[in-house]
């Protein structure tokens, strides 16, 4: 995720509301202009809070749907991190000053808290502005300018046309900005772990190459920039003087600024030696202590979390041992293991057809729930849902598969992308449960739905919660099988490798920033307990090393929500509905996980 004047835990830059911020005023009527309700009063606070933060960053403005700074990029630097810190606190003192909780109704109530929590996370968050890698496993700062450009900036008329232009002028500044805030980390000692270079920089190099930089085939944003331009209604000598100043723009400043940019990670890849979790870092224990609690939003300690993934890890090999004896296979689990990873059976050809079959086969697991999903959910998301294929130019640094939110008035669908630059990367038994996971019943039903709740202030809709989040995508994978899916043994076991690999992460996240494990333990525990590729594992360690924290957030918020489904069950026996559960768990957005406990506890109330 790039870095922008606007907060990454109110706003990310990933998120969209389209329509929800364009609801009609009524007109004052003798009704209408009493005064306000103290509610209704901080819902307008919270829609001008929320406003104001994006305001700071033309990027979520125009993911919001918004054309407001459509010229512009944003904030790169420390100090515009720091003005949306500031503004923050600054509203929340206003919100204290003048609302009193004890005026306001219950679901107000959790909004003023759950407010009070998002600006304390804020401030820990940028606490540790240097010790977060800047440059990981996954990307550097400015991977997310091409995809936004891509994905997000509209071309409806020839001033959206000359916006893009304008953006495009932009990146010389936003890099310079970038490669400077390199600079002072390489100069601090802030470094991340050598291997990430090896990814970054050459995803960063192909922001040059192509047309209009080379004879190559055209760069994705010339050529986007091109089809968008080409369908504008407009003269034909509009359309020339648009597509020459983006030619120029990119041949100008983007290639100035990307020059800059490369050259700064390349200093930082020749200081970069070492290859620790980041114990090593100034305060860094500290630091991940704070990271654990951020992504799980639990007080667990990571002696606590990597024990219960030692324990989670144990019993599903038990699980995948009984589904070994059912196929009759002999040897031990291990030897399964290669036997799944090996066999061609279980393998997608590397070629356009396997690609094919495989983006095919993920739109029919997709299509196929859908048609059964009204047993699990009483209210289902009215967004559409696609799966495409990662563009090229990301693949390097892209997950094997993830979602990305669309808007709710279906004007942009979500998106289940899978990355098909190397058909190695998943194994036919895991597609069910990867599939469900990032698109339904997991990622969208729960994101699409949250985006659609009209009655919740937007900053709770749009709220970064890593364990409800992920933990929900985990728990979805689950559903599939309740709903009369993985009836194929070997399905099954993938859902279960699955499983057992986001739990191996409990154990891998905390053995390498609290254990000090090396980079050659992690990979061991990992080979030993997934049937991940060699590829795959290395991937997947080099993330979870420049990520600290983040991947305990699955394993840990799935074991909650299925703790509060249990609970529920035993507590309503015959009177448990799972629709009315699934209700209670999505409908009020993204919460921490002991806010979702305690919500949980008050449906079950009720109910009995």
């Amino acid at each position: 995720m790039h870095r922008t004047a606007c907060s990454v835990l109110a706003l990310s830059a990933a998120l969209i509301a389209g329509p929800l911020l364009a609801q009609p005023t009524p007109t004052p009527t003798a009704a209408t202009t009493k005064a306000p309700s103290e509610d209704a009063r901080l819902a307008a606070f919270f829609q001008e809070a929320f406003m104001e933060a994006a305001r700071l960053s033309p990027e979520t403005l125009s993911q919001i749907g918004l054309k407001e700074r459509y010229d512009e990029l944003g904030d790169y630097t420390f100090a515009g991190q720091k003005k949306a810190v500031g503004l923050a606190e600054s509203r929340l003192a206003q919100m204290r000053r003048e609302f009193d909780p004890a005026k306001l109704n219950e679901a107000s109530r959790l909004s003023f808290a759950l407010f009070e929590k998002s600006v304390a996370t804020q401030k820990t968050q940028f606490r540790w502005y240097w010790q977060t890698y800047a440059v990981a496993s996954f990307g550097g700062p400015l991977d997310g300018v091409p995809v936004f450009l891509i994905n997000t900036h509209r071309v409806d008329t020839v001033a959206d046309a000359e916006a893009y232009v304008s953006r495009l002028r932009a990146v010389e500044r936003v890099a310079g900005e970038a490669a400077d805030d390199l600079d002072q980390r390489t100069a601090r000692g802030f470094l991340p772990p050598a291997f990430v270079f090896g990814r970054v920089i050459p995803d960063a190099r192909n922001q040059l190459k192509g047309a209009p930089f080379d004879d190559g085939p055209d760069h994705p944003v010339w050529a986007d920039f091109k089809k968008k331009v080409e369908a504008l209604k407009t003269e034909p000598f509009d359309r020339t003087r648009l597509l020459d100043a983006g030619r120029a723009a990119l041949t100008g400043p983007w290639k100035t600024g990307y020059t800059r940019y490369i050259r700064a990670l390349e200093a930082m890849s020749a200081k970069a030696t070492t290859v620790n979790g980041v114990w090593a870092l100034p305060d860094g224990e500290a630091f991940y202590a704070d990271m654990v609690r951020f992504y799980t939003t639990t007080p667990l300690t990571p002696d606590q979390i990597h024990q219960t993934g030692l324990d989670e890890v144990s019993r599903i090999r038990g699980e995948m041992e009984a589904i070994k004896a059912k196929v009759g296979f002999q040897g031990s689990l291990e030897d399964f293991f290669a036997h799944i990873r090996n066999d061609a059976r279980f393998k997608y050809p590397n070629t356009e057809a396997g690609k094919q079959q495989y983006l095919a086969d993920a739109k029919k697991v997709i299509a196929d729930y859908m048609a059964v999903a009204d047993r699990q959910f009483s209210t289902l998301p009215k967004q559409a849902l696609e799966v495409r294929a990662v563009e090229p130019f990301r693949e390097k640094t892209a997950a094997v598969a993830f979602y990305n939110m669309g808007a709710p008035d279906g004007s942009r669908p979500g998106i289940f992308y899978v990355n098909l630059s190397d058909m190695g990367q998943v194994l036919k038994p895991q597609l069910p449960a990867i599939a469900f996971h990032e698109g339904a019943p997991g990622h969208h039903f729960q994101i699409a739905r949250s985006l659609e709740q009209a009655d919740l202030p937007l900053f709770r809709r749009y709220a970064f919660q890593g364990a409800y989040i992920e933990g929900w995508g985990l728990y979805a994978e689950a559903l599939g099988k309740e709903a009369g899916f993985y009836q194929d043994p070997y399905d099954d076991f993938g859902r279960l490798s699955l499983e057992i690999w986001r739990a191996a992460r409990l154990v891998l996240d905390t053995g390498v920033h609290h254990k000090r494990w090396s980079r050659e333990q992690a990979v061991d525990y990992m080979r030993r307990n997934t049937i991940s590729s060699d590829r795959d594992i290395e991937s997947e360690i080099d993330r979870y090393f420049t990520l600290p924290g983040q991947a305990t957030s699955y394993k840990v918020g799935q074991l909650k929500i299925s703790e509060a489904r249990a609970r529920a069950e035993t507590a309503l026996g015959p009177k448990f509905d799972l629709r009315a559960f699934h209700e209670i768990v999505l409908s009020a957005g993204p919460l921490p996980l002991d806010v979702l406990d305690s919500r949980v506890d008050a449906w079950i109330a009720a109910t009995r």
